[in-house]
């Protein structure tokens, strides 16, 4: 299938590793870098088995992760001493890009309350008990595994042939015209192939490049559901 999102565009190495940090419930101040550098090269095999263009970050940083566990399990002293060092400097980055991301979430929220003095709101509106929690790539690699993971690898009848990456777009955005939201697992039936169930994903992945759609969730790992965003007009004060 050849289809290609370059991924920088939504996340990078840091965000995967807070993602990874967050979804195991670890310590951020004694990660054990076994299970995250193993959790991390099993998302880049997902990235690459989608056909997405993976930053040159996310390859520097398996390198690091591959390095300081390969320092850590070596039998020396100096090997332990080392692995300790680029460790604790991992973390250290890691809590450094934490605080940036909590920085720019607090502008970002500033930027938007005052955004519509001067033009239309074009994110759909949420209540406080509704679903508003932002949905990163790397919830829905997850929520994409868990469907992969049960998908046919070929289908026993060919009844008719598959859609494409476009037409799956339009579909879904048709679904979106009457309707509030789309539950993320709804669109994926149970008898689906894996080719299928990769159409559908790139589908959502460049809806969401292109800005049409948002994903929210209830809450941090929750459900997932997809919303339509309307093309909004500057509206200029005169």
């Amino acid at each position: 299938m050849e289809y290609g999102i370059k991924l920088e565009i939504f996340e990078g190495p840091m965000d995967l590793l807070l993602h990874l940090i967050q979804k195991n419930d670890l310590d951020i101040y004694d990660i054990p870098i076994s299970k995250i550098t193993s959790e991390y090269v099993a998302y880049l095999d997902i990235m690459k088995y989608l056909n997405l263009e993976v930053a040159g970050d996310f390859l520097v940083m398996a390198a690091t992760l591959m390095k300081i566990k390969s320092r850590m399990l070596l039998p020396s002293h100096d090997n332990d001493e080392e692995g300790d060092e680029l460790k604790k400097e991992l973390v250290n980055r890691i809590l450094e890009y934490k605080k940036f991301k909590e920085a720019s979430k607090i502008l970002h929220t500033n930027l938007e309350s005052r955004k519509d003095i001067f033009s239309r709101n074009t994110e759909p509106e949420f209540k406080e008990d509704d679903f508003g929690v932002e949905v990163t790539i790397f919830n829905l690699l997850d929520a994409f595994r868990t469907v992969l993971e049960k998908a046919k690898k070929t289908p026993k009848e060919i009844i008719k042939e598959e859609c494409t990456v476009e037409e799956k777009i339009k579909l879904i955005l048709f679904e979106l015209e009457t309707r509030r939201f789309l539950a993320f697992f709804s669109l994926f039936s149970e008898d689906e192939t894996k080719r299928s169930v990769i159409v559908t994903f790139m589908a959502l992945l460049e809806l969401l490049k292109t800005g049409d759609i948002s994903v929210k969730q209830d809450k941090s790992f929750g459900e997932i559901r997809i919303y339509r965003k309307e093309k909004g007009t500057n509206e200029k004060n005169n």
